[in-house]
């Protein structure tokens, strides 16, 4: 079969032969078998003496004084805590039906046999390790432990994670998805049995220890299935954007050596068809959605995939899962590449049970009781945080939104399922904050006034409940039953007590707008590097434009700081990662000597220890003066001072003065682009001016002089507010059409790439500047 021109096997690779019998798997999703034994993980081992020395723990100290973990507490020190060895009979009886639910019910199951969790530093062991970080894929890790508060915690794997919220949660629902208009619903203890099964079969397909599975679709229950199966079989976890061309799939795949990679469907499969023979490494290829257009060796069903492991016994799966320690990598969060080549940022088993268990304590997660909807790209470290490994943490249900999410079905989904907590990057509050402003522009006077007033007393509320006071203005409760209620039942927003922002930079008219609807957005920072969160925002710890307070259990040191207190925002803590793969040089750019994570970023503390970013390093503009320049604040501005206006970037790096690049507000077609019609709220826009044109095309071609004139004069405004000369906007230019993640000017979670605008638009900047000086 490897001999075959159309094998997706390297010559020589060993070729696993299908079953002749039915292809149909007797584990599809939403049902599952009896769950065998677990073996006891990691028993006690010869610990040597802890050595200690600058927060940084060699070994783990046992420590028979355990203190409450202060979960649910929101404390700012919190300590370890000594969980009960879980029992099978410590299993609370199932209830008579899964709560939060909507979808199909399995079975009831046995309980687990023969598992316990080691929750103790005595039944804890650390694969030997000499520095806080590594490059290679088959090193571990020293871990920045401290002596007491939440960063004493004791280590776990992911398994050990996963089992845990099996034992205490095992019937409620874990996962839910879409099947011909109908939720399924996998409990938590199917979700594992699931895994398992997955782990088997990448195991029967030969997939090797610290090697790589990519994951190519969109979020589903197999995604999920997939990359924990992986880590369960000792491989590497991937997930590769579903915008990626073929080259960057082939690049990721090859990185990470990947042994399998999984994609959703045809159109994804087509990528990986073109560049299979450039992937030494691959074995398989698995396609978990719809029937495959045509048959080829070792080219998998979801279904013939999970019959695949039949064969491997628990004992044998087992064996590799008690091998794993919490100080080895277990996944590989791929940068976005905006200046060059994604770097695999590799995650510890400890980097993601650790920083679940932290960024969920603070915000007062309720166990068993969370509801989240999946629909940011997984490959991106804040939805798979969010969605996979908090909700693990805190067994929340995960619901899953259907693929054109971003088009239009997102609403739809969020009024079903209602969630109690949902991350949006900032441009899709931006989109909800657009379509709700064109719906109230078509509403009567009256309707119009009362909920103008409405707001205004919403956004009070909002200011003194941001402050510490919670005092509710005259008028709230009326306000409240004719205005806020109905909005927040209409988004499917009713029972959400965590509306998350982060990944890129948010302005503060979106915010005071959520505000206004008594929708405070909470805000979040961190990176890829720092498994997601470093500082986070919640109810009644909030402040606007501030992305909230360091984790517990970490720390933010502000290198070089200047005379207001901006300096380098730098990473201490559990959550920092392990290193790139295979790349020794960028992993020490990153990290200093003393094992601090550098940010890139610029920002400042206020007196109350929320942290405010305040610039971005690598984005300063740099004038030919030598003036330094964050663009952000600028571009905001703008934006927030002309409605019209969709995207502004800020030019001047080495030139003489400041220029913008602006787009104008678009309606998007079902693939997500721009179009040439303008929104309703750029149409609002345009009709208080008088303006009768509907198309972007048709206001650039004319110059419309109403639109300039108003463009101009909210420049002239930004420009009053300027700390100096060289900060003014000199000139600006409209650009034909919007940014797009398909047209390459904007990054997986809409943040603006930069560089790649610099080369795709360089005729006009050069035309701007050219002009100027004739």
């Amino acid at each position: 079969m490897s001999e075959q021109e159309d094998s997706i096997v390297p010559n020589g690779v060993p070729v696993v032969e299908k079953s002749s019998e039915s292809c149909v798997s007797d584990i599809p999703l939403g049902e599952t078998k009896q769950l065998p034994p677990v073996a006891k993980l990691l028993q006690n081992r010869n610990h040597s003496s802890p050595l200690v020395n600058g927060g940084v723990v060699d070994h783990p100290q046992p420590n028979s004084e355990y203190e409450s973990d202060g979960e649910g507490k929101g404390s700012q020190e919190t300590a370890a805590v000594e969980p009960a060895m879980i029992t099978p009979t410590s299993i609370p009886e199932a209830p008579t039906k899964p709560p939060r639910s909507p979808g199909l019910e399995g079975p009831q199951r046995d309980p687990l046999s023969g598992a316990s969790v080691p929750l103790k530093m005595s039944d804890v062991s650390l694969a030997p390790a000499e520095q806080l970080w590594c490059s290679s894929r088959d090193q571990a890790v020293k871990l920045r432990m401290t002596e007491t508060g939440l960063g004493s915690k004791a280590p776990m794997t992911v398994h050990q994670m996963f089992l845990e919220t099996v034992e205490s949660c095992g019937d409620l629902p874990a996962l839910a998805s879409k099947k011909e208009g109908q939720w399924v619903t996998l409990t938590w203890r199917e979700y594992y049995q699931q895994c398992r099964v997955a782990a088997k079969s990448f195991l029967k397909l030969g997939l090797e220890r610290y090697h790589g599975v990519g994951i190519l679709g969109f979020n589903s229950p197999e995604w999920f299935i997939s990359d924990i199966g992986c880590i369960l079989a000792g491989g590497f976890a991937a997930g590769i954007y579903t915008t990626n061309s073929p080259e960057a799939c082939q690049y990721v795949a090859d990185n990470c050596e990947a042994n399998v990679l999984v994609v959703e469907n045809h159109k994804q499969l087509l990528k990986i068809l073109q560049i299979k023979d450039q992937l030494p490494h691959l074995k398989a290829i698995v396609q978990y959605k719809d029937e495959l257009q045509q048959k080829l060796p070792n080219l998998y069903t979801w279904a013939e995939f999970m019959k695949l492991g039949e064969e491997v016994s628990d004992e044998q799966l087992n064996a590799v899962v008690d091998s794993q320690r919490a100080n080895q990598c277990c996944t590989l969060i791929y940068t976005s590449g905006t200046t060059g080549n994604p770097k695999g940022v590799m995650l510890s088993h400890d980097n993601i049970t650790w920083t679940s268990n932290a960024a969920g304590t603070m915000p007062d997660l309720k166990h068993g009781e969370e509801v989240v909807v999946s629909y940011l790209p997984l490959s991106h470290v804040a939805a798979q945080v969010n969605d996979m490994w908090i909700a693990m943490r805190f067994a929340a249900a995960t619901y899953f939104a259907e693929p054109d999410a971003l088009k239009g079905s997102l609403g739809t989904t969020l009024k079903e399922v209602r969630p109690t907590s949902f991350l949006g990057v900032p441009r899709v509050w931006e989109k909800m904050q657009e379509k709700m402003k064109a719906i109230g522009a078509k509403s009567s006077g009256m309707r119009k006034r009362v909920a103008d007033w409405a707001k205004s007393i919403g956004l009070q509320a909002s200011y003194s409940a941001m402050n510490g006071e919670n005092l509710l203005p005259w008028g709230f409760m009326l306000a409240n039953n004719l205005v806020f209620k109905k909005v927040h039942s209409n988004m499917g927003l009713d029972r959400c007590r965590n509306c998350l922002t982060g990944a890129a930079p948010i302005t503060r008219e979106t915010l005071e707008y959520f505000m206004s609807l008594r929708l405070p957005l909470y805000e979040l920072y961190g990176m890829s590097e720092s498994t997601g969160p470093h500082t986070i925002s919640w109810e009644n710890n909030f402040k606007i434009m501030s992305c909230g307070k360091v984790v517990n259990g970490c720390q933010t040191k502000l290198d070089k700081p200047d005379e207001d207190g901006n300096g380098e925002i730098c990473f201490w803590g559990r959550h920092v990662f392990m290193g790139y793969l295979n790349e020794p040089e960028k992993t020490e750019e990153a990290l200093d000597q003393e094992g601090w994570l550098h940010s890139g970023d610029l920002g400042k503390h206020d007196k109350d220890n929320f942290l405010f970013i305040t610039g971005r390093i690598k984005e300063l503009i740099i004038t030919a003066g030598g003036e330094n320049i964050p663009p952000v604040p600028i571009e905001d501005a703008v934006k927030a001072e002309t409605a019209i206006i969709s995207n502004a970037m800020l030019l001047g790096d080495k030139l003489k003065f400041l220029s913008m690049m602006l787009t104008l507000k678009c309606v998007v077609d079902d693939n997500g682009d721009p179009t040439d019609e303008l929104t309703p709220e750029a149409l609002a826009f345009c009709k208080q001016r008088g303006v009768v044109a509907t198309k972007a095309s048709e206001i650039i071609a004319s110059k419309e002089p109403a639109i300039y004139k108003a463009i101009q004069e909210g420049i002239e405004r930004v420009n009053a507010k300027a700390n100096s000369n060289a900060q003014r906007i000199q000139k600006w230019v409209i650009l034909d059409r919007d940014f797009s993640i398909s047209g390459g000017e904007l990054g997986p979670t809409m943040k603006l790439k930069r560089g790649v605008v610099v080369k795709m638009f360089q005729e006009k900047i050069n035309a701007i500047y050219g002009m100027a000086q004739e």
